[in-house]
């Protein structure tokens, strides 16, 4: 495989085929964090917050299963080989949740809304990728790292629920980890109003899949390759920029599975807004509106990189390893995004 495609294709393509489902599952599926959120706080309806259930637990059964086969160290995942952070993933996640309300959109989101035509996305998608490598790797990197400085694990044990149970219980991780993936997975399907679109079912299985199959992806070729690449999943942070700056060094620049994985989203979304025939051109014709948008992108990029992560990169990838960053970062998300949703629908007026 390796005389036809380098490592570097390899992982871009993974991400790419991977990244498809995701954006097909936003489109067809209308999978979306910030839709689920206001549905379940001003719609009346947890269906969409089921579907994320559902995602997730998918994703823990299969990497589990990954990592009960030995397919898949623990140690490989970026998840579960950092030191955890709690200040860092509630700051960063209510920050990113704030953003993402006033933003309209993750990440994800906003990749696939541009791929169904809302340049306003292109906006958020462009803001966000600078935001997060100004924090990242820019001029606000030092002051990030003074914070919230990032530091490999030194214990034995990953800083992982799953991992640390089995710690107590001397009962594999991997086996915790699958009943854990299955309770979730079948509390999130007792709904009777989910089963009467099982559309929706489908379509949150194919996000966990996604997660899944970038794992298994990355580390086959980290196993069989001789380049040392690192072992990821989806996640719509840094790899906007990473995207950015390899659509304008690629020449330089070797591909990754980041820009796979976008471009990826952004096909997907594109595919699935011809077959529902929602594909317009849409702008912002309100400057008010995109000075939220933008202000909004920059706190997600910032939020992100603190957090190690978005709703897609904690939320879905951290959490399908089952790392203790994820549960904690994505109830910040939600307090952030309920926070700022309540701003923008009803204000901080108190009721007369």
């Amino acid at each position: 495989m390796f005389e036809v495609l380098s490592e570097h294709h390899l992982v871009a393509l993974i991400g790419l085929g991977s990244g498809v489902l995701l954006g097909l599952a936003a489109r067809l599926g209308r999978f979306c964090t910030l839709g689920a959120i206001e549905d379940l706080l001003y719609g009346g309806s947890d269906l969409r917050m089921r579907m994320w259930g559902i995602a997730i637990g998918i994703s823990i059964l299969g990497s589990f299963g990954l990592m009960s086969a030995g397919f898949f160290a623990p140690s490989d995942s970026y998840y579960l080989s950092i030191r955890w952070m709690p200040m860092a993933s509630i700051f960063g996640g209510l920050a990113f949740g704030y953003g993402m309300a006033l933003a309209g959109n993750c990440g994800y989101g906003a990749v696939a809304r541009l791929g169904g035509g809302d340049l306003r996305s292109f906006v958020i998608v462009l803001v966000m990728g600078v935001s997060t490598y100004v924090v990242l790797a820019g001029p606000l990197a030092p002051l990030r790292a003074a914070l919230f400085p990032q530091q490999e694990v030194m214990s034995a044990t990953p800083p992982g629920i799953a991992h640390q149970l089995g710690r107590f219980t001397n009962v594999p991780a991997a086996q915790i980890g699958m009943v854990l993936g299955i309770m979730l997975l079948a509390g999130s399907l007792a709904s009777r109003g989910l089963w009467a679109k099982p559309k929706q079912i489908f379509w949150a299985a194919m996000v966990g899949l996604g997660v899944v199959l970038a794992w298994a992806g990355t580390a086959w070729v980290a196993r069989t390759g001789f380049e040392g690449l690192p072992v990821v999943s989806h996640s719509f942070a840094a790899p906007l920029g990473d995207s950015i700056l390899w659509w304008m060094t690629g020449s330089v620049r070797p591909l990754s599975f980041a820009v796979g994985s976008v471009a990826g989203v952004w096909a997907g979304a594109f595919l699935g807004s011809l077959i529902k025939g929602h594909f317009r051109w849409e702008a912002c014709e309100d400057p008010r509106e995109l000075r939220r948008q933008i202000l909004g992108a920059a706190l997600m990029g910032g939020g992100a990189v603190i957090a190690m992560g978005c709703t897609i990169g904690q939320g879905l990838s951290a959490f399908s390893v089952l790392a203790f960053s994820a549960p904690v970062t994505m109830a910040a998300i939600f307090a952030g995004a309920a926070l700022g949703l309540r701003q923008l629908i009803v204000g901080f007026q108190p009721a007369e």
